[in-house]
């Protein structure tokens, strides 16, 4: 199931799985789901409560991640990476680089490469605050939406805390 939620920065796109959130995507992103297999349903109570968080984040308001609002659908790693991303404050920024030795903090070894697929392939942006991760020179890297989106959210945030 998905809807629709009009952003300052265009048309965003939330799916669930009926329950959970497992999507929210910029519209026409990179990884953007295929709508033709899922039916439009406005009034799912995720979607109401989503739509609630992204206005307050949207009026710069900072509002407090729920993960119970999420179900993850990924590999155990990219749950791990997008769990950690979860711990990024608002309006401050890590490296890639940051991401991977704190897993190592708690593994063997990890791929920084693997990191930033992982990071690459989150599927609920903004919520899980891919936008916030910076290469290890500090500059803008990858995003899903655009890098153009992730400049805005970050000078939003940075302005706003």
């Amino acid at each position: 199931m998905y809807s629709y939620y009009d952003s300052p920065l265009g048309e965003m796109v939330m799916v669930s799985d009926g329950e959970y959130l497992t999507g929210l995507y910029f519209k026409g992103q990179k990884y953007f789901p295929n709508l033709n297999r899922l039916v439009l349903k406005d009034d799912l109570k995720v979607f109401l409560r989503v739509s609630k968080w992204l206005d307050g984040y949207f009026k710069g308001n900072n509002p407090k991640i729920d993960k119970s609002l999420f179900k993850f659908s990924g590999t155990d790693f990219q749950n791990l990476v997008w769990n950690i991303l979860l711990d990024i404050p608002y309006g401050k920024t890590v490296t890639y680089k940051e991401i991977g030795d704190k897993i190592l903090s708690f593994r063997k070894k990890v791929s920084y490469q693997a990191v930033g697929g992982a990071i690459a392939h989150n599927p609920i942006l903004i919520m899980i605050p891919c936008h916030r991760v910076l290469g290890s020179d500090g500059r803008l890297t990858g995003y899903a939406g655009g890098l153009d989106k992730k400049e805005y959210l970050l000078k939003f945030e940075k302005n706003k805390k």
